[in-house]
């Protein structure tokens, strides 16, 4: 880790000025020039691996930029301050522009019929703090922290278990790790790629201290008596954050690291030294040495972003925001670019099917019931009073990009009928109604629907208050009940939300290689079967096994998807998930493709006019690179 002197000029840098000589050899940034003048940093020669990752601007049609300047965005929450590794999207492997695979952090890789893979790291590659980054970080990541289960009592993650094998993992020097299996793991490569990287590897140096197998127990319980915990496991665990990016004694392999320490409102992440990233000039990225993130309350990002405090923003703002910010163009210095929307739905309601309350459990399983509710929806005046139009209103499936993109699947229960949808209530037996129109339940109570929201967005609680007049017109209530984010998703876990809102799937844009799981009831996060979810994520000994036909389906689909030796077969599975899914209304989406507005500074270089904006694949902004945008000096 950088030692405090480093810290305090990293503190006062944070306005130096970029560098723009060119030369042949690497050349020496400026904000690090006062530390390796002093010797405590060794020259950018011997900071970057001997074969760093070069990239070629020209072919992808971007300026060679230049070091400098600070880069000011902005997050509602102190906990956000994660999304500087979603956005530096330093991975073992990552997405291009193209969306096709490639190695990042490794120098490269080899397949072998999706079983065994090979990982070949950069001969020296080094953390933050200049520490070797070797294939020891990966054994200790295996042995030590996956395998160990007081670390991690579920053991290693799913992605690494092919119908429960774990692989054989060997590491047969410095600069190779081994992973196989003796069936196909067809998504491996992906899950790296993530927003969300699952992190196979620590930075083992600083971990071991903190480790009950490299530390003896009188130094283990001085530190847990500083630290005021009460088990190393526990202190471990506190200390290993790697994707929360919110301790900067860390070492990290992103572009930038984080400089604050016990920030609350500000937080400064400075240029990683060791990055492995250089230009073809010989300028070793990122281009800006500073990010500087704001929390703020989420209601003014928007008029942040107007007022021109920020250099690059898209999180935060909605296609609503979009009016205000161009009027704030010409004062603002920035300029409003509208990328499309890479989510499966702009807004998705989720049945809870888990739903603690029996008869409400049975209703909502009831496919009828999910389908008319679906059908009584006004997609049309959503689309046109949220969006101008400009979305494609439909249920929840894969967007027209995808191959597995089918128009009677948008169209499937997501063109209103309201004779249709009354049909289906009545054909339930729910065709008794109260005094004021609302139907009765079978055992007499009235059919009203609460639908909790994590209240972060204004085009949720409008389309709802629209969907309110639309169910009514069925007999059915809707009751708005707003929550913070964490609240509302530990309600949905446990089972005490009735229905809820969030996004459609993540991933939009699947291909063959694209793992099928988050179809199938596999995760907790698909808001429409939590206890599913559970029950798969913890081998059985959480939440409930998926007892509906059409989720078994699933279930067994997704698990011959990671069977399947072909990219043929996988589509034909891949198909026949989505078709499922369209067919029983496991969510009710409204619309996708939504345009999703980004403020870019006028003198931020390399951010392309026209993109996709999506968590997965694609980790927002990281799947366009920002360690290679660059401020015009």
């Amino acid at each position: 880790m950088l030692n405090a002197r480093i810290f305090a000029f990293v503190v006062a840098a944070v306005s130096a000025v970029g560098l723009t000589a060119q030369a042949q050899d690497y050349q020496e940034s400026a904000f690090w020039q006062q530390e390796v003048d002093a010797g405590n940093l060794p020259p950018v020669a011997k900071r970057i691996p001997d074969a760093p990752k070069v990239v070629d601007l020209e072919l992808r049609n971007r300026e060679t930029g230049q070091q400098g300047g600070t880069l000011r965005t902005m997050v509602t929450r102190a906990k956000d301050v994660r999304q500087m590794v979603v956005y530096g999207y330093a991975r073992l492997v990552g997405y291009n522009e193209r969306y096709e695979l490639e190695a990042d952090i490794l120098r490269d890789y080899e397949n072998e019929d999706d079983k065994k893979f090979t990982l070949h790291l950069r001969p020296g590659h080094m953390w933050s703090d200049g520490q070797p980054f070797t294939s020891e970080d990966f054994r200790y990541w295996w042995e030590d922290v996956a395998n160990n289960e007081l670390l991690q009592p579920s053991g290693p993650v799913d992605f690494l278990r092919v119908e429960g094998e774990l692989p054989k993992v060997s590491f047969p020097d410095a600069h190779t790790v081994i992973y196989e299996w003796s069936k196909p793991n067809p998504q491996f490569l992906q899950s790296l790629a993530e927003a969300r990287p699952p992190f196979i590897y620590r930075p083992a140096h600083l971990l071991k201290p903190y480790h009950a197998d490299y530390t003896d127990e009188e130094t283990l319980s001085e530190r847990l008596y500083e630290a005021r915990v009460r088990s190393w496991a526990a202190l471990h665990n506190r200390l290993d954050n790697m994707y929360k990016f919110d301790n900067p004694d860390l070492a990290t392999l992103q572009p930038w690291m984080l400089a604050t320490k016990d920030g609350k409102s500000r937080f400064l992440f400075v240029r990683n030294p060791y990055y492995h990233r250089v230009d073809k000039n010989g300028v070793q990225l990122p281009y800006v040495d500073v990010v500087e993130m704001q929390v703020v309350a989420p209601g003014l990002v928007a008029a942040k972003a107007n007022a021109g405090e920020v250099d690059l923003q898209a999180r935060g703002l909605d296609f609503k925001d979009t009016a205000i910010l161009k009027k704030g163009e010409a004062t603002g210095g920035y300029t409003t670019k509208l990328w499309s929307n890479g989510t499966a739905s702009q807004i998705a309601i989720y049945p809870n099917l888990n739903y603690n309350d029996n008869m409400w459990r049975d209703t909502m399983r009831d496919v009828r019931f999910r389908r008319a509710l679906s059908l009584a929806i006004n997609r049309k005046i959503i689309n046109k009073s949220l969006y101008f139009g400009l979305a494609n209103s439909g249920g929840m499936t894969v967007l027209p990009i995808s191959p597995f993109f089918r128009e009677e699947n948008r169209n499937a229960w997501a063109i209103r009928d309201l004779e249709k949808a009354n049909a289906l209530l009545d054909e339930m037996g729910l065709d008794q109604r109260n005094q004021d129109g609302y139907r009765l339940l079978p055992d007499g109570r009235p059919a009203w629907i609460v639908v909790e929201t994590a209240g972060e967005r204004q085009e949720v609680e409008n389309a709802l208050q629209i969907i309110i007049d639309n169910w009514a017109e069925i007999g059915v209530k809707l009751i708005m009940r707003p929550l913070e984010r964490d609240i509302l998703r530990n309600r949905v876990y446990a089972g005490e939300t009735m229905a809820s809102t969030w996004f459609g799937w993540d991933n939009g844009l699947p291909q063959t290689y694209t793992s099928p799981g988050y179809l199938a009831p596999w995760d907790q996060a698909f808001q429409s079967w939590p206890k599913w979810g559970q029950y798969h994520q913890t081998h059985g000994e959480a939440g409930e096994p998926p007892d509906m036909v059409a989720a078994i389906q699933l279930n067994d689909l997704a698990h011959k998807w990671t069977r399947a030796y072909g990219a043929v077969e996988r589509g034909v599975i891949w198909q026949e998930m989505v078709d499922i899914h369209a067919d029983n209304v496991f969510a009710i989406g409204l619309l996708n493709g939504a345009p999703q507005p980004v403020v870019v500074s006028n003198q931020l270089r390399n951010v392309p006019d026209k993109a996709i904006w999506a968590w997965s694949p694609g980790s927002h902004f990281g799947v366009h690179r920002p360690d290679e945008f660059f401020f015009e000096q």
